[in-house]
């Protein structure tokens, strides 16, 4: 047993100082360790780890290859790890540098930054294209809530609208209801009182208005107690109104030009134009209410057109020309009709004469 012990503890003994000698190896530079790796320096991060990975293939001493020796791969791995905290050093001062050229390079966009990313951002293209695409996420987020605040402001305007005209149209139904008990008791009062038993037309019905059947008799009875009573629409007395003054302005032109008479003389062409001058003063200002009448006027085909002083004046002329002409004409017809009844009671006298000489 105790030999046993003892051999077993050199044994370890053996293998420990093996290992620390190995372990204690390392490559004299890093080019030593790219050797090693077989590798070229400035080779990627990728084709160290397959070198590597290859090279443990053939040396470890697990690998059951005919190669194998646990020293080379101690060397092998010693040079890896070499290789790679090298590489790590290299980016990290590279980072370090860029960090320190980023420090010292302004912050202010130069001009021709503002021709593209709409002057958004700073720093490398690349990186102000990642901060413009940012920039369009968050305008895009607040044009979407504008437009729901938008959406729900006008959805609230259209609901106060609607409630304010139901409340609206409820005051004028309510208004009008009122107005009808009013009216309904007033009726009744006076009936009460009597104040209708004087009517010539108590109780008999009301005479139609219009003999048309396709009209409603009701309608045209109301129509017609409002229109004796005055309550006529407004462009109804305006048309009547304006009809009225164009036919009465017609016919004091015709009474002026026929008082004028013929033939017209320098004074009477004087007085006749300003005749003229006062008649287009008055057409204007009927023009003007047809203008007022057009306004009011509820259907499209009733509209007028305005009058022209021109036309109305040589409709004047032309009007009175046919007068004097039919009184000319009525001139002559009674010479006429006097030489007729002289030749007819010469006929019947000479017809008288000849009976009484066949009678004798």
């Amino acid at each position: 047993f105790c030999l046993r012990f003892v051999c077993s503890y050199l044994l370890k003994e053996l293998i420990n100082d093996n290992y620390r000698m190995l372990s204690s190896y390392k490559p004299k530079n890093i080019r030593d360790s790219y050797r090693i790796l077989k590798l070229q320096e400035g080779c990627s991060i990728d084709d160290i780890r397959n070198s590597f990975r290859n090279l443990a293939k053939q040396y470890h001493p697990d690998s059951g290859s005919v190669t194998a020796d646990s020293a080379t791969f101690m060397q092998i791995e010693e040079a890896y790890r070499t290789v790679l905290t090298d590489l790590s050093k290299k980016l990290k001062s590279r980072e370090d540098e860029e960090e320190e050229e980023d420090k010292f390079k302004s912050k202010t966009p130069q001009h021709r930054h503002y021709l593209s990313f709409e002057g958004v951002g700073f720093g490398t293209p690349s990186q102000r294209e990642r901060q413009y695409m940012q920039f369009r996420v968050d305008r895009a987020a607040e044009q979407v809530l504008e437009y729901r605040k938008q959406k729900l402001e006008s959805q609230y305007t259209i609901n106060d609208i609607m409630i304010a005209k139901d409340v609206r149209q409820s005051k004028k139904v309510k208004i009008t209801q009122a107005i009808e008990r009013l009216v309904e008791d007033l009726i009744q009062e006076s009936m009460a009182k009597g104040d209708f038993d004087n009517l010539s037309g108590k109780g008999k019905p009301l005479q139609k208005f219009s003999n048309c059947l396709h009209i409603d008799p009701m309608t045209h009875n109301l129509n017609r107690i409002l229109i004796d009573n005055g309550y006529q629409p407004e462009w109804i007395l305006l048309q009547k109104e304006i009809r009225e003054t164009i036919e009465q302005l017609r016919r004091s032109m015709l009474a002026c030009r026929k008082k004028l008479g013929e033939p017209m003389t320098p004074c009477r062409q004087k007085q006749w134009d300003h005749i003229c001058e006062q008649f287009i003063e008055d057409i204007k200002k009927l023009n003007k209410r047809i203008n007022d009448f057009n306004l009011i006027v509820p259907i499209l085909s009733r509209q007028m057109v305005h009058f022209s002083a021109d036309k109305e004046i040589a409709r004047a002329q032309k009007t009175y020309k046919t007068l004097m002409e039919e009184m000319r004409a009525s001139d002559k017809d009674p010479k006429e009709n006097e030489q007729e009844d002289v030749k007819l009671f010469r006929f019947k006298t000479t017809f008288l004469k000849w009976i009484n000489l066949m009678l004798k």
